[in-house]
């Protein structure tokens, strides 16, 4: 028992004196468990990750654009040696994220909603300050310190019960997992505002205007509360942007403060935004869902490289996520949920009976539908409520398109609805395959009286298209269009 106190008390000495090091922004010593080697050598390894994850988005003008943009602010940082890496990545998300180490990442969805090279320089600034102060190894030691007298405790648990080790094990790789910062999730009020501090003052020194910073931020807080309305529509919980702010930028007093620090670095001279620049280089960019990942038209989902294309039911509200594709009724009592399977294996009714586990009730009919092998499920969940579901076999893959109610009198009513849309899987001709195009950003010039419901009327963004449009162009909630101003449209 006394050696294995002299072990423990010889690990915490270990973390101790391995946490010195001096932080790049303030030349103070910060507590770290991570050396810049190891920092390096985790971006890079997360940034293998990241590029299977998303996928870089195949723009070569705006790849160039926005890593020289990047590189001229990386130029005044505090860490200016380190080796940076700007990237689109091919996402409709609204988000821009850095790994350790120089690896910065902005979605095409962000990019969409910026007006100017001076809003994007300032998300890239705000992303290269949590990587000058390091963050993230600030968070990856905070959370490792912390979890050293939980690691202690599993060493002395595993004196006695070597079957907790396990454990220690499962606490270090979650720890892994917060090597990325997220503008729009943040890390907490204190690094957030020292990101916008530090991405401000880059802003400065680089010839921008530092408010763009405040402007970004406000960008952010509007498509938060645009959100909140359309999750009420589509029946979800809204998502949150930079969330660390309860109120609007304009009404932040500290967060004005810390942007205002920046002033003392502004450059002499006239500070051009870059807008005609910003808007040169992102028209054409895609706006939404590409046709690789999948596009929703009028309800019907198709499936460029994947060969598919299914219908969900009028006024059902569809959400096209990575990992499947989600169909909620008018009333959010039921909803459907489109997903790949499985691997082939036998036919749809074997594959559908070997995951389900299925009962002798269960119900499940073998046929062919639109020249695809296809099981149809009736059954119950574990909690008893009945489902539908087809197991449906295209280009040796399996898909499952689920639909079940909150009830089982919400099931019964929009059965028929569940079955129309598995009967409407089918493959797509090659001519099909060559007419799906994905949204695009285009620009025109406003005329004197043009109002966003005018656009809205010939937009195809849906029942929202008036306030999308206004987000678009930096105009949210209520603004026009002025006569002679370039303004963004989605065809």
């Amino acid at each position: 028992m006394a050696a294995a106190f002299q072990f423990i008390a010889a690990l915490g000495c270990v973390y101790l004196l391995a946490g010195c090091a001096v932080n790049p922004v303030t030349g103070s010593q910060n507590f770290t468990l991570m050396s810049e080697a190891d920092e390096m050598r985790k971006g890079r390894d997360a940034a293998a990750e990241v590029s299977k994850a998303y996928g870089v988005y195949d723009f070569p003008t705006l790849q160039n654009y926005v890593n020289e943009v990047g590189q001229k602010l990386a130029k005044e940082s505090h860490r200016p040696e380190l080796n940076y890496h700007f990237t689109v990545v091919d996402s409709p998300q609204v988000n821009a994220f850095a790994l350790p180490g120089g690896y910065i990442y902005v979605t095409r969805g962000i990019l969409a909603y910026l007006n100017s090279e001076a809003e994007l320089a300032a998300v890239l600034g705000h992303e290269i300050g949590h990587v000058t102060a390091r963050h993230s190894v600030q968070q990856y030691s905070a959370a490792t310190a912390a979890n050293v007298a939980a690691t202690i405790g599993g060493l002395v648990a595993g004196i006695f019960m070597p079957q907790m080790g396990g454990q220690v094990a499962q606490g270090v790789q979650s720890l892994l997992g917060i090597t990325g910062s997220a503008l729009l999730s943040g890390y907490g009020r204190s690094h957030e505002l020292e990101a916008d501090r530090l991405g401000a003052e880059y802003l400065a020194r680089s010839g921008y205007d530092p408010q763009a910073m405040i402007k970004v931020i406000g960008v952010l807080k509007n498509q938060e509360l645009f959100d909140i309305e359309v999750a009420k529509q589509e029946g979800r919980e809204p998502r949150r942007y930079h969330g660390i702010f309860a109120t609007h930028p304009d009404n932040d007093t500290r967060l004005q403060e810390v942007v205002g620090e920046a002033k003392q670095y502004v450059q002499p001279g006239a500070v051009d935004d870059g807008r005609k620049e910003f808007l040169r280089h992102t028209k054409g960019m895609i706006f939404g869902d590409s046709a690789n990942q999948g596009i929703v038209r009028d309800n019907t989902f198709q499936h460029k490289e994947l060969g598919f294309t299914l219908s969900f039911p009028p006024e059902w509200r569809i959400r096209n996520k990575p990992d499947e594709v989600v169909a909620i009724s008018p009333d959010g009592d039921a909803l459907m949920v489109l997903s790949l399977f499985d691997s082939v294996r036998g036919s749809p009714a074997d594959l559908a009976r070997e995951r389900f586990r299925l009962g002798l009730s269960s119900e499940v009919f073998s046929t062919t539908n639109n020249g695809l092998p296809v099981a149809i499920v009736t059954s119950t969940t574990q909690e008893g409520m009945p489902f539908k579901a087809g197991v449906i076999y295209h280009d040796n893959k399996a898909y499952l398109l689920a639909g079940r109610g909150d009830s089982t009198a919400a099931f019964d009513r929009h059965r028929s609805a569940i079955s129309s849309a598995i009967e409407s899987f089918r493959a797509l001709s090659d001519t099909e395959k060559e007419s799906i195009k994905a949204l695009e950003i285009g620009t025109i010039t406003a005329t004197k009286g043009l109002s966003y419901a005018e656009l809205a009327r010939e937009s195809p963004l849906g029942v929202n298209a008036e306030n999308y449009l206004r987000l678009l162009n930096g105009q949210y909630p209520e603004g026009e269009p002025v006569s002679g101003q370039i303004i963004k449209i989605v065809r």
